[in-house]
């Protein structure tokens, strides 16, 4: 019987058509589903059987796409089956060759049960391999009593051959569309980082084009950050899913459980979840939540650092394929490529404003500003340039750091003048004893004076840097930070370019104030010698001259009138020592006057006024007597110009006017002469700008030819110092204080 059914020549002529029946489909790159029932067909009609059935192995058993039966089919298109006991397609998956079973056993399994309700009692599975690889089986079955010919397995063979081929392009034509679509959306993405496109547009298109091109249902892309947590940048949802909102573009979780996320957070490597059952953390609830199943996660890094994660999610049961990963990280490639990118472009822009920040305060250095002026610039600029939202400059002296200079962006800060005692867990306190730049990533942890202020002006982060003068350590700068993440780093290197700069200010400003001290020594010092000298004069050459002019009276009033030439000789003799005595008194004036050191400078100058050549109209509104160096040098200053006025100016009228505050004396004079007076013409002009300058005053000078000539100078009374420090108790005026200013805020 069985014999009776083997091929003869018209069989194989039979056999022969079929199979070029089938590969000339086949050769047409007909669809695998039309190869795949013709093979199924003919191979059924050829061997004469009563079902044949092609079927792919999955994960969990096999998938019937093609069948064919004389009578119903017992095992359908699209059916599943799962893989176990003593049948053909189990027999064919474990070991990967042609099996049978030929009778109706008694085993039970879903496959043997399905077969034995058509009466299928002898089956032959031949395996399906494409590449090397088990793909399938093909299987046939009779409901005859013998078995099927022993020849069956060979003659199905050359059916699955075909089979395979048929797999094998529809594959290679599927990887060619897929690998033409990969580089068409890798370009689309390419272009737009080359255009510069912002990071969040670049976020948006990579995730829509993964989606689309490995037909996933779910696209994130998201950021790390040092707290420990994840920032989602760029999401994308296939059309017709529900529920991705708790996983959109902006949200934030925190690292933690078993997830995705934190997975790769832990290892920098690409991974896979395949059943979403077992996963935990709040990530992992709300990848449940919008109904993932499967998902592959692959990092993404930038100059070497983990940046962040891309994830593609499925929603179907099948895990996604094997080749996810690698298809996955040429996408992350280029959004790392993006974002370095970017970096560059906000590093340069960084950088550029940066160095226009330091030549702004350079400037000012440069132009000797006075160093109250320089540090509250440095202060600003580094606060603005940083993206501060407070920035101080505190100076460390004996009772701890007081407040130079202060800057807020939201215009509530800590006064100048605020005073902090050394102590605790806070900037202040660490950069003064290691002299080194620190930094607080919590402000919650610091502790000691301050504290409570900082808080209250939700300050969470800061960074401190020394300020070194003289190789010494002078004080700190602060920059503090109301975001949650903490400062980058690099920020302590970027500080350090102002407190350089602050530093300069300060080193030149000690040696200006010592350069001043140094010129205010000389000139008291001077002014002492010149007064000791007039007072040496007055005590004793004069005091001798007066002497000698009396002796000589007394000895003229003793000569008789006969010795009339001694008595004329006596007459000169007096009237010389008379006159070395006026020059003399007159020398001893201008080097000192006595009624200066006596009543001060209203009278010093009311004499000076009335010895005059030229009329003089004097206005002084003095109250009391002023400091001696002050008094010395306006009177100077009036007695310079009147004297310059008679020799040179030739004018009719001189006005001197002199006012004095608290704070600063003002003498003015002014003449309606020829003009044209300068510091360089020899007038002695030069030396009051000496003096003047040396006491920390300022010195004016308008002399027009032919417009008469105004002088005017300003000496300091006080001395210039930083404003007085206040307590954190205290408010300055017109200033809020921390709490008032947090009501404000609310």
């Amino acid at each position: 019987m069985a014999a009776s059914r083997r091929p003869h020549d018209g069989g194989i002529a039979g056999e022969q058509a079929a199979l070029r029946r089938v590969a000339t489909l086949v050769a047409r790159a007909a669809s695998p589903e039309k190869v795949f029932a013709a093979v199924t067909a003919e191979a059924g009609r050829l061997l004469d059987v009563h079902q044949a059935t092609m079927s792919r192995y999955v994960a969990d058993g096999t998938i019937v796409v093609a069948a064919w039966g004389k009578a119903g089919a017992a095992f359908p298109v699209g059916s599943r089956w799962t893989v176990g006991g003593h049948n053909a397609p189990t027999l064919v998956f474990r070991s990967g060759r042609p099996a049978r079973t030929d009778g109706c056993t008694d085993v039970s399994d879903p496959i043997t049960e399905a077969a034995r309700r058509h009466s299928l009692c002898s089956l032959v599975g031949v395996p399906i391999t494409v590449e090397g690889r088990l793909w399938g089986v093909m299987l046939v079955g009779s409901t005859r009593e013998e078995p099927l010919p022993p020849d069956t397995e060979v003659r199905l063979a050359v059916f699955t051959e075909l089979a395979a081929a048929a797999i094998a392009n529809a594959q290679t034509r599927v990887e060619l569309r897929g690998f033409a679509d990969e580089q068409a959306a890798l370009r689309r993405v390419a272009t737009l980082v080359a255009r510069g496109t912002s990071p969040g547009e670049v976020f948006a298109a990579v995730a829509g084009e993964v989606g689309r091109l490995l037909g996933v249902d779910f696209t994130f892309l998201s950021r790390y950050s040092p707290a420990r947590s994840a920032t989602i940048v760029g999401a994308w949802a296939r059309a017709g899913t529900t529920g991705a909102g708790s996983l959109s573009a902006g949200s934030r979780w925190s690292i933690g459980g078993r997830n995705l996320h934190t997975m790769v957070f832990q290892t920098h490597r690409p991974t896979r979840i395949n059943d979403y059952t077992g996963t935990l953390g709040p990530l992992a609830e709300a990848a449940r939540g919008v109904g993932l199943r499967s998902a592959v996660a692959v990092p993404i890094s930038v100059e070497g650092h983990l940046w962040g994660v891309m994830i593609v999610g499925s929603i179907r049961e099948d895990p996604l394929p094997p080749g996810t990963e690698a298809r996955l990280a040429g996408f992350t490639e280029l959004a790392a490529t993006a974002i370095g990118n970017t970096q560059a472009r906000v590093e340069l822009r960084g950088f550029a404003d940066e160095q226009a920040a330091l030549r702004r305060v350079a400037t000012l250095v440069a132009h000797g500003a006075p160093p109250d002026e320089v540090l509250a610039a440095v202060t600003e600029e580094a606060g603005r340039l940083l993206g501060a939202q407070q920035a101080m400059m505190s100076r460390y002296g004996s009772e701890g750091a007081t407040v130079s200079a202060s800057w807020s962006s939201t215009g509530i800060g800590f006064p100048i003048g605020t005073q902090w005692i050394i102590g605790g867990q806070n900037l202040h306190t660490i950069v003064f004893q290691s002299q080194r730049p620190a930094r607080i990533d919590d402000m919650a942890s610091a502790s000691g004076p301050g504290a409570e202020a900082r808080e209250l002006l939700e300050v969470r982060s800061g960074v401190g840097v020394p300020i070194s003068s003289g190789g010494r350590l002078w004080g700190v700068m602060i920059v503090g930070s109301t975001r949650e993440e903490p400062w980058p780093a690099g920020t302590e290197t970027r500080l350090a370019g102002f407190t350089e700069l602050a530093a300069t200010a300060i080193a030149n400003a000690e040696s200006q104030a010592a350069l001043a001290a140094s010129r205010a020594r000389i000139v008291a010092t001077a002014d002492q010698t010149r007064r000791r000298i007039e007072r040496n004069l007055h005590d004793g050459a004069q005091q001798r001259l007066v002497s000698l002019a009396l002796q000589l009276r007394e000895a003229r009033m003793t000569v008789p009138p006969e010795a009339g030439e001694l008595a004329q000789q006596l007459e000169h003799a007096v009237a010389d020592v008379t006159g070395v005595l006026e020059e003399l008194r007159e020398t001893a004036r201008g080097l000192h006057p006595a009624i200066l050191a006596e009543g001060g400078l209203r009278p010093a100058l009311a004499a000076l006024a009335s010895r005059s050549a030229v009329p003089v109209r004097l206005d002084v509104q003095v109250a009391g007597r002023l400091p001696e160096q002050a008094e010395i040098a306006g009177y100077y200053v009036a007695a310079e110009a009147l004297t310059n006025t008679a020799k040179h100016a030739h004018a009719t009228t001189v006005d001197v006017q002199v006012t004095a505050n608290e704070d600063v004396l003002r003498v003015r004079i002014s003449d309606d002469g020829l003009g044209g007076a300068g510091f360089g013409h020899g007038t002695g002009l030069v030396g009051l700008r000496d003096r003047t300058e040396a006491l920390g005053g300022q010195i004016w000078l308008h002399s027009p030819p032919g417009a008469g000539t105004v002088l005017e100078i300003t000496l300091p009374l006080g001395d210039a110092t930083f404003p007085r420090p206040v307590s954190l108790s205290q408010r300055m005026p017109g200033t809020p204080s921390v709490r008032s200013c947090r009501r404000a805020r609310r």
